[in-house]
């Protein structure tokens, strides 16, 4: 377009801000459009995007574009130039004096030109770009206005500048610079500087020892420089530090001087493996807030500690050396979190409950912690206490002082044998979790927690009933039980009206069939109007299911495997929100009636007696149906409609394995992605080896890989490897030039029963590595593992079949084309269809 006269002159000099980001140099052609967003926009601003288009040179082989700044020169009032991941060409006197913020990130320079110092700049932020030097090696010129430095992640910055001149500098960050070994001298004598964050400078061994004129730094981050071993001896001197982190540094000792940190509000020495001791002074840092030692070395707290008068969290976790609490700790009267997770300490100080204000006390891991004091009663403020993992054998009846409690964590406390009776007094609580301890009962006043939502009581191997009080829990929404004693649900259990997640699974090779009384679900049960998951397997149910089956009409998740019912009620279709619906090991089920339209899981796998599957039409959203091991079942009505279908798994079905052989159709195998049944055959057209060449085809894109695999086990699997999901020896490894750079091993779903072959087909798509890591000349092997997870399995013949754009794609009705045209569902369709029976010997 042509350039009105005086237009140039107009559009530069109104221009304030100016944003080129060219974050990826592939896509510069897509971002001509939008190279240039001006703070003070104008009427000239459209002439003024084609006249600065002019200023750009383009490396088409390259990519890139390179910034002339002789564009710049003429914009005598911008402010704000924003050139990230830009190359420059000219003078940098071409930018402009009025300049008061530059961002240039990743910026290509090894240094700034060492005649660049534009007085008025402010901000300079050349974060995560390539420089070493800031103003190279002899320049001594810095921006004396500059208030904030930014050079977060320049990875080869080896040298601080030189900040002699800066009279306004506030910020200065270098968190990343990873080769930086020394900060200049210079930078002690900043008066102006309120941050400094060297966060993750590995190399930095050595810190200005004069830091007098940092008298107004507030946040000073020195954490994960590894190796420095020493603070300045002067850091008295910075009276307004607030921030004070040295966490994973080398350094051994505090400063004597830090006494005189009057207004610092936060220590942090994490993972200080050096730093044994703590200054006896530590309690003169009158504003200290925040105390966080976890994983140093330090081997006690100072009794000086009870002086921080404002602290309000102390953090041992991981302290190893730490064994006792000092009872001075009675006077941190502010203190709202304490924790201990970890350490190696035995008991608590009496003066714990001293502490009108803690709300937290994290105790976790403490093994050697084996009571608490009586005292626990006196934290009339705190909301959550966590005790896993410790020796504790029993709680203090006090416990009923700890009105404001919410959360009782108790995980893996093996010696805790009883709850007292008093914590049916602690009415605030909603979490109470006891996972893996050895109680044998709740204590009767459990029910009066009118508020608990969330109790947890898996792995309470020894736990043998829950009290009558339970059903008074009007408030539990997840009641977690698996791997209980508990063999009978208390009578009006039904009454736990807002129950919404319910598992007591038991362990199936620990809990065997014969047993004196059967379970019976009772009729109370089915008053659990918001339950949305019931795991009950291996409870041994028997008898029958309540036929009002269909008033838990907020089920989504139904497990009753390894029971011992032999039907399922009609009214189970009425669940209209199920979506899974698992019985695997249900051996005296006899047939599955009707199943409600939102299902999208079935297993039924090894349900030996299992004869009929009502008509599975109308289940439009089921992705997965495991069958394995259903030997007596003669059909599966309808599979042929399931469009959704991913997984079906029937190996050992040889009763209905033809009839569902000629029903699956190409609709139903388009979205397969594991299949296994009876057979011993596969397609001609998979190729008949194990290891399969790759070649790129010509605007043809690679879109699947599939995977077939007839197996056959040799002799009887142990009763362990019957509840393994899958036979698990079989991978598929891509090489390339010979070399394995990816394996996977094949999803074989279902351990069959019997030693007959069973062919397994397993496809793969393009975002998948074995399809996404394929390049041309790589070789696709399929083998066993060695040494093998089960003995006897045995890969009878393997195939592959590459898929490629357009190989699967086609819609339309395929009957009269030829072979080497259909789409390869309508293939797989055909050769299912026309499957005749193996003779297996």
């Amino acid at each position: 377009m042509g350039i009105p006269e005086g237009s140039y002159e107009n559009g530069t000099r109104l221009v304030q801000g100016l944003i080129l980001d060219f974050e990826k140099k592939n896509d510069v052609r897509a971002q001509k459009s939008a190279w240039v967003r001006a703070l003070n926009p104008s009427s000239a601003l459209d002439c003024l995007i084609e006249i600065w288009k002019m200023f750009f040179q383009q490396r088409e082989e390259e990519g890139e574009l390179i910034l002339d700044t002789q564009g710049l020169k003429s914009m005598v009032n911008l402010r704000l130039l924003q050139i990230n991941h830009a190359n420059v060409k000219g003078k940098f006197k071409n930018f402009p004096a009025s300049l008061k913020w530059l961002q240039w990130k990743n910026c290509p320079l090894e240094n700034l030109p060492s005649d660049y110092a534009p007085s008025e700049l402010a901000v300079l932020d050349l974060s995560e770009s390539a420089i070493q030097r800031v103003w190279g090696r002899t320049s001594t010129k810095v921006a004396e206005n500059l208030m904030v430095m930014n050079l977060r992640r320049c990875y080869k910055l080896v040298a601080s500048p030189d900040l002699s001149s800066c009279k306004s500098l506030e910020k200065l960050d270098f968190e990343g610079c990873i080769r930086l070994t020394k900060i200049h001298e210079s930078l002690g004598n900043v008066r102006t500087l309120l941050q400094l964050n060297l966060n993750n400078c590995r190399d930095l061994v050595e810190f200005p020892s004069d830091v007098s004129g940092l008298r107004l730094l507030q946040n000073l981050i020195l954490s994960n420089c590894l190796n420095l071993k020493e603070l300045p001896q002067d850091i008295g001197s910075m009276n307004s530090l607030k921030e004070l982190v040295i966490d994973e540094t080398a350094i051994s000792m505090l400063p004597q001087s830090l006494y005189r940190l009057t207004k610092l509000e936060k220590l942090s020495l994490n993972g200080c493996k050096f730093m044994k001791r703590l200054p006896e002074r530590l309690g003169n840092l009158i504003s200290l807030k925040v105390l966080s030692l976890n994983h140093s070395a330090v081997e006690e707290l100072p009794g000086s500690v009870g002086s921080l008068s404002n602290l309000e969290e102390l953090s041992l976790m991981g302290c190893q050396s730490v064994t006792t609490i000092p009872e001075s700790i009675r006077n941190l009267q502010s203190l709202m979190k304490f924790s201990i997770n970890g350490s190696p300490i035995k008991e608590l100080p009496t003066a714990i409950g001293s502490l009108p204000y803690l709300k937290t006390l994290f105790a976790g891991g403490c093994h050697f912690l084996s009571k608490l004091p009586d005292s626990i009663g006196g934290l009339a403020s705190i909301s959550e206490l966590q005790l896993d993992g410790t020796s504790i054998s029993d709680l203090p009846e006090q416990i009923d002082g700890l009105k404001m409690i919410q959360k009782l964590h108790l995980r893996n406390c093996t010696s805790l044998r009883a709850l007292p009776e008093a914590i049916g007094m602690i009415l605030n609580l909603t979490t109470v979790d006891l996972f893996g301890c050895n109680i044998t009962e709740l204590p009767e006043s459990f029910g009066s927690l009118e508020n608990l939502e969330i109790l947890i009581l898996n792995e309470c191997k020894k736990l043998h009933k829950l009290p009558d009080s339970t059903e008074n829990l009007k408030s539990l929404c997840h009641l977690l039980m698996k791997k209980t004693a508990v063999t009978v649900l208390p009578g009006n259990f039904g009454n736990l009206s807002s129950l919404m997640i319910l598992e007591m699974e038991k362990d199936p090779l620990e809990s065997p069939r014969t047993q004196d009384q059967s379970v019976v679900l009772t009729n109370s049960f089915t008053k659990l109007s918001l339950l949305e998951e019931l795991n009950a397997r291996a409870w041994r149910i028997s008898g029958k299911i309540p036929d009002d089956f269909e008033k838990l009409s907020s089920l989504k998740f139904l497990d009753l495997g390894n029971n011992n019912f032999s039907s399922l009620p009609s009214s189970l279709c009425g669940l209209s929100l199920l979506q899974k619906l698992h019985l695997p090991h249900c051996e005296e089920l006899v047939s599955l009636p009707p199943l409600p339209p939102s299902l999208e899981e079935l297993d039924a796998s090894n349900c030996f007696g299992l004869e009929t599957i009502a008509d599975v039409s109308r289940l439009e959203r089921l992705t997965l149906l495991n069958i394995t091991n259903c030997e007596k079942v003669e059909d599966i009505p309808g599979i042929e409609c399931l469009k959704l279908l991913k997984r079906l798994y029937m190996s050992c079905c040889k009763a209905c394995s033809l009839t569902v052989k000629r029903r699956l159709s190409k609709i139903c195998l388009r979205n397969i992605r594991n299949l296994s049944m009876p057979g011993s055959k596969f397609p001609d057209w998979f190729s008949q080896e194990s290891v399969v060449h790759f070649s790129e085809r010509k605007n043809r894109t690679s879109k699947a890989v599939i995977v077939c695999v007839v197996v056959s086990l040799d002799r009887e699997i142990p009763e362990k490897w019957r509840y393994f999901p899958a036979v698990p020896d079989i991978k598929a490894i891509i090489l390339d030039q010979n070399i394995p750079i990816f394996s996977t091993s094949l999803y074989l779903r279902g351990i069959p029963k019997i030693h007959e072959d069973q062919i397994h087909i397993c496809r793969y798509s393009n975002i998948t590595p074995l399809v996404s890591l394929l390049k041309d000349g790589c070789k696709i092997q399929v083998r066993k593992r060695d040494p093998p997870v089960i003995e006897g399995v045995e890969v009878k013949k393997s195939g592959i079949h590459l898929i490629f754009e357009d190989d699967d794609d086609y819609d339309g009705n395929e009957e009269l084309l030829d072979e080497s045209e259909q789409s390869v569902s309508k293939k797989l369709a055909d050769f299912f269809n026309s499957y005749e029976e193996d003779n297996q010997v």
